[in-house]
């Protein structure tokens, strides 16, 4: 036994060391990113790093945090854009082609003339109201569209076949069912995971370090509180529901790959945990971990090591040693050689060369090892940059992008405090040799100094020194400018005061802030290429690998990253809608337009949302019905008594014209055209002599 249990610890050592070892390059490449990452920090807190050195003569240390300004504007813009519609920025639609799954569907003529002649005589397999037995009963409180989901599984059960429905029958689409079941679904299980906190961590760090990175989607155990009614007694039931779950990872704890250059390049990635002693016991809870291990690393007291860039990310930089209590546990995941894969316990196909695994361990000891479970194999986490850098992993963010602009701003704000420190006080030049000695040389108002006889002239001079501090706000000034242009995002985008010329009117300002959208636009892309549509996709994958109570979502789905369709402005998007119904009133072009999506889309622009306000088609054409009965009740044309109060609109009455202009429709009452002076008819006495008439 004792050599078995050394036997296994050789090869956990194998492992150990095998991951020790990649995580050290890692690491070691990753010190580049570290001190940009701290320098961003720093400008961001206002704060000068230890390679700042002040000349002796400088009382100032101002440090002007326009950096902090930048990077909560981008990061206001980026949650604004992607979270103010009220919906996750994700959209779920069937491909162009679907597989396995209809794009069209219509009644099978053979199936219900097999259905009719296993019907009795007096009833058709087509009749909307059924019979008795048929089997087709409807559960309590389910509306139509609870009916028509299920088609998209089933339809062939109900009498229907692929295809186009001819004139008058009834025709589904199955895969679009299924696609905003699985729309549905995606959006509540993002919800129940609160999603839009975690990416606000993913969002900030994105915008001031450059990178944003979400690890999952993963299976987790939701509890959800009921009470069941049981002989009049309300008993608590707690009920145990699996959801994937997602989680926000630091730049500082990720240790990715140090030759590739994005995540689907990555042999290998590492993420550096800091537990205590019960998120350590915690892990035992979890499945496939070893409880006997992580006993032993808690016996054995905590290990973290504590990183260089630490101590300037707590404000310890003048603490020489610190000391964390803490566990160091390194999760790796990426591929394993299949031997030592199989000395450690895991089950290899022999033709196998490699194997995808993921591995934590704490110390020397092996916490967990299995193999990598998501189907297609990939590496868990998403990596979104800021602004992409090409030849690199992690991107660049706003504070780096502005570094400079930061440090010329300090270094004039400084020199402007300094100037106006000398320039707002008087410096005294004294001529001791004209005054009486042994005299205060203190200036207050109101004093005296005495003079003795001697050369003629002035004892003391006041010397003003000269105002600076103009030139300095001047070149302030424009480096701030600099600095928006850098960041691309323009100080009136984030409330600054100053009014231009282009700024006094809306539209200009419209403008303005159109072309400021461009380059948020670009970040957007960025979150929708290598966040949400991959986020979307693993969601799918899990949901059609693990998600066993859904069946009408299975489908040939396509992920829709939506967030840049959010981008634009909401005033200018609701107009722009607006002046489209109107050109799309005109009668040849109503029927291309589909008015209840309009509708929907106007809402959105407003902040309204339209489950709310806007019925769907079907209970649209029910409230018209109903609308029409009750103004026909209310034009009817018998009162209360009997009496007919208006005549029934008909056709024109015989004998009148419809070109006659004399309104009077062929009878003797009106006025019709009244004739003008000089014209027949017109029965007023002559004022005006004729052309040529000598007047008397």
């Amino acid at each position: 036994m004792a050599d078995d249990k050394q036997q296994d610890s050789y090869h956990g050592n194998n492992l150990v060391g095998h991951i020790r070892s990649k995580f050290q390059e890692s690491e070691t490449s990753k010190i580049y990113d570290e001190k940009r990452w701290l320098k961003a920090y720093r400008n961001y807190r206002g704060i000068y790093g230890p390679e700042m050195a002040f000349r002796d003569n400088e009382k100032s240390k101002v440090f002007v945090k326009i950096t902090k300004t930048k990077v909560l504007a981008a990061f206001g813009q980026i949650i604004e854009v992607l979270f103010s519609q009220g919906k996750f920025p994700l959209g779920i639609k069937p491909t162009p082609v679907p597989e396995n799954s209809a794009e069209y569907a219509r009644l099978n003529p053979q199936a219900q003339e097999k259905e009719e002649e296993e019907l009795p005589k007096n009833l058709k397999a087509r009749d909307i109201y059924g019979y008795a037995g048929d089997g087709k009963t409807i559960p309590p409180g389910a509306t139509a569209s609870d009916l028509l989901r299920t088609l998209s599984v089933d339809y062939e059960k109900l009498g229907f076949e692929e295809g186009s429905s001819i004139q008058g029958e009834p025709q589904i689409e199955p895969a679009n069912m299924a696609a905003e079941a699985m729309e549905k679904l995606v959006h509540d299980q993002l919800e129940e995971s609160k999603a839009v906190t975690i990416m606000r961590h993913t969002f900030f760090e994105m915008a001031l370090m450059g990178t944003g990175i979400i690890k999952g989607p993963f299976s987790n155990t939701k509890t959800y509180h009921s009470y069941d009614r049981v002989e009049d007694v309300n008993i608590y039931v707690a009920k145990e529901k699996t959801v994937p779950s997602i989680e926000a990872v630091s730049c500082w704890d990720f240790y990715p790959d140090p030759n590739a250059t994005n995540i689907d390049d990555c042999d290998y990635v590492i993420q550096r945990h800091s537990f205590n002693k019960q998120q350590l016991a915690d892990l035992k809870k979890k499945p496939m971990f070893d409880e006997e291990a992580v006993e032993t690393c808690l016996q054995e007291g905590p290990n973290y090591q504590v990183r260089g860039y630490e101590s300037s990310l707590y404000d310890r930089e003048n603490i020489t040693s610190i000391y964390k209590n803490r566990f160091e546990v390194l999760e790796y995941w990426g591929i394993l050689d299949a031997d030592v894969a199989r000395e450690c316990g895991l089950e290899v196909e022999d033709d196998m060369d490699f194997v995808h695994v993921n591995a934590w361990i704490c110390g020397n000891y092996i916490l967990r090892l299995v193999e990598n479970p998501f189907t297609p194999k990939r590496i868990p986490y998403l990596v979104c940059p800021y602004e992409v850098n090409p030849y690199q992993f992690f991107g660049v963010g706003i504070a780096e992008n502005m570094e400079d602009s930061q440090q010329i701003m300090n270094g004039h704000a400084r020199m402007a405090i300094d100037n106006l420190a000398l320039a707002g006080n008087l410096v005294f030049d004294v001529d001791e040799t004209m005054l009486v000695p042994g005299q205060d040389m203190k200036v207050f108002p109101g004093k005296i100094f005495r003079r003795q006889s001697g050369q003629t002239g002035q004892a003391v001079h006041g010397l003003k020194f000269p105002n600076t501090a103009i030139e300095n706000l001047q070149m302030f000034d424009k480096f701030r400018q600099l600095a928006d242009e850098s960041t691309g995002i323009p100080s009136y985008s984030h409330g600054a005061t100053g009014i231009q010329s282009t700024t006094r009117t809306a539209s200009g300002m419209s403008m303005l802030m159109g072309a400021a959208a461009l380059s948020i636009k670009t970040v957007i892309k960025n979150i929708d290429d290598y966040l949400l549509k991959p986020l979307g996709e693993a969601l799918y994958h899990w949901n059609m690998q693990f998600n066993d109570d859904a069946p009408e979502i299975k489908g040939d789905l396509e992920v829709k990253a939506e967030g840049t369709s959010s981008l634009m402005q909401k005033e200018v998007r609701s107009q722009r809608l607006i002046t489209f119904m109107q050109t799309a009133s005109n009668p040849s072009l109503a029927p291309f337009v589909r008015w209840h999506t309009c509708l929907k889309e106007i809402a959105k622009s407003l902040d309204i949302d339209p489950e709310q306000l806007i019925n769907d088609p079907e209970k649209a054409a029910i409230y018209a019905n109903i609308m029409g009965m009750v103004n026909g009740n209310q034009t009817n044309r018998t009162s209360a008594g009997g009496q007919n109060q208006m005549a029934t609109p008909g056709a024109v009455p015989v004998g009148a014209s419809p070109t006659d202009t004399s309104g009077v429709g062929g009878g003797n009452i009106g006025t019709g055209n009244v004739p003008m002076p000089g014209e027949a008819g017109f029965s007023a006495a002559a004022t005006q002599s004729a052309r040529g008439t000598q007047t008397q």
